[in-house]
């Protein structure tokens, strides 16, 4: 077969497209479950930081180790085969942790991290082979929608069952479960590779920079927010309920705000759009501590903020598909996945030492990334005018 997908009837791409939105919800489900249940249960045996911290170092190992594999193996064992087994294997990983011993838990937690990058890399792919040039950005945008609301079903999954037994476990593995089964399905197709990409992680970060830079800055500010934006809006007076409330009033844009975006995307150049809304991100980020001061304003702000900033990554995710094809999507896609957990280390890192030299410190730091990155993405296209 061919590198891309065959024209699919009507009601076999309807389901097509329903799977790739089940599998980058449980991606976001099984990442943001597991991140905080393993974290607190290890807490609750008495363990360390250091060891709390070196356990979710797994899931980064297993999600570098995926990235030089997948390219290679995607090719031979088929997307959907690949798709279905990183599901059921998190669905078996979620189940073992509260069965084993605790250190069992390090060799889990890689194998946890290289199914979720199974999950990330391969929705993005598929999403990307099932949309037209035309419509390319108002596909990705459905993807990032679906994205974080499965990043935001953890959290409030773990609210909703506690996380004192094993059960947030148990039913994490069953949605996945579900998941799986609805994948396998006949009628869902998925495009099939006719070669595997040999480069290395190396060759594609040369290749594309602008867009490895949009996934760190993405995974920098998002992970450094959802640590940090609470913390922020209660130094400078807010309830505790009312500053954890900002977080979701951000995800909620980040949400809703993508199919607007993703439709700009496809009407006007995407290159100009990404630059546009950094720009934006920026200028809001700079905005933060005057719209702090009353509480409509903040909410405003940071609905539009969190859209526009996350449509950043949304149009980057376009143009990528745009430029790549077959195997090498994946690459870059894997590629842009291990770079996710890079600025998802260095991201608190910064915020917190921002935070440590100002009150205003978080706001400083989206601003100050967010200014990079709109530099870096006009020098580019001065450098390929």
């Amino acid at each position: 077969m061919t590198d891309s997908a065959s024209p699919l009837p009507a009601r076999g791409l309807l389901l097509s497209r329903a799977a790739v939105i089940a599998t980058a919800m449980m991606f976001g489900l099984t990442y943001s479950l597991s991140a905080a249940l393993i974290a607190l249960d290890l807490s609750r045996r008495n363990l360390d930081d250091l060891t709390i911290g070196a356990n979710a170092a797994m899931h980064a190992l297993g999600v570098l180790m995926m990235a030089v594999l997948l390219p290679r193996i995607v090719a031979r064992a088929g997307i959907r085969r690949l798709v279905v087994l990183a599901l059921v294997g998190a669905a078996v990983l979620l189940m073992a942790f509260p069965a084993t011993p605790v250190w069992l838990w390090f060799p889990l937690r890689i194998l946890l991290g290289a199914a979720s990058e199974t999950l990330f890399v391969l929705s993005e792919t598929w999403t990307n082979s099932l949309s037209t040039e035309s419509t390319r950005a108002r596909a990705m945008a459905v993807y990032t929608a679906a994205l974080s609301v499965g990043f935001a079903l953890g959290p409030l999954m773990l609210s909703l069952l506690g996380s004192a037994t094993a059960l947030p476990y148990f039913v994490g593995a069953g949605v996945a479960l579900l998941a799986a089964l609805f994948v396998a399905s006949p009628a869902v197709t998925a495009p099939a590779f006719d070669r595997p990409s040999r480069e290395s992680p190396l060759y594609f970060i040369r290749l594309a920079p602008v867009a490895i830079a949009a996934i760190v800055l993405n995974a920098a500010i998002e992970t450094a927010g959802l640590s940090f934006l609470a913390i922020y809006a209660g130094n400078l007076g807010w309830s505790d309920s009312g500053a954890t409330s900002l977080m979701s009033c951000m995800m909620i844009g980040a949400i809703l705000l993508q199919l607007p975006i993703g439709w700009l995307g496809d009407k006007m150049d995407r290159r100009t759009l990404v630059t546009m809304l950094a720009a934006g991100a920026a200028a809001g980020a700079l905005a933060w501590p005057f719209a702090l001061a009353s509480e409509i304003a903040t909410y405003g702000l940071l609905f539009v903020w969190g859209g526009a900033f996350v449509g950043i990554y949304t149009i980057m995710l376009a143009i990528v598909g745009s430029r790549f094809q077959g195997a090498d999507l994946v690459g870059i896609y894997a590629v842009m996945g291990l770079m996710w957990g890079v600025g998802a280390l260095l991201g608190p890192v910064l915020a917190g030492l921002a935070m440590e030299l100002s009150v205003h410190g978080l706001a400083f730091f989206a601003a100050a990334a967010c200014l990079a990155f709109t530099a870096s993405a006009v020098m580019s296209r001065k450098a390929a005018a």
